[in-house]
């Protein structure tokens, strides 16, 4: 399992920083309007994970992808900007990730939630993401649905 997951962590990252490179590359397109979760300095992305809970070895996920994200920003972010990634704790419990992602759309104005684990999670956050208008990307999910 951890030759697995850390395969997935990997991939994980590494779309999760085109992802935000296309973000970016968009953000600069539009001279200088942005909107929320982007400035000339600065992409904010969300995500829930389990940090705690029944599926809490895969809060490492969120972990590695933190720090990918530090690596990046040290060597100069993409595009000049810095990727801000506010990871919350959703325990791997549906309502609790509803909550977490009102908090990150509402309160911390991301442009984008990526990377939620688990589809009873994500299931319960799309229908309020879709009525928000933000993008979900890079859903962490065995089911077919997603």
């Amino acid at each position: 399992m951890t030759h697995s997951l850390n395969r997935i962590t990997r991939r994980a990252a590494l779309a999760l920083a085109i992802g935000a490179a296309f973000a970016a590359q968009d953000a600069a397109a539009q001279a200088a309007k942005y909107g929320p979760g982007a400035s000339a300095t600065e992409i904010k992305l969300g995500q829930t994970m389990p940090y705690s809970g029944p599926a809490s070895a895969y809060g490492t996920i969120g972990k590695v992808q933190q720090a990918y994200f530090k690596m990046i920003n040290d060597s100069g972010g993409i595009n000049g900007r810095k990727i801000n990634l506010i990871s919350l704790d959703d325990g791997y419990s549906p309502p609790k990730a509803v909550g977490q992602v009102r908090r990150l759309v509402e309160q911390d104005e991301v442009a984008c939630v990526s990377n939620t684990l688990g589809p009873a999670s994500h299931t319960a956050s799309v229908k309020y993401l879709n009525q928000k208008k933000v993008p979900h990307l890079f859903i962490g999910s065995g089911a077919d649905k997603w």
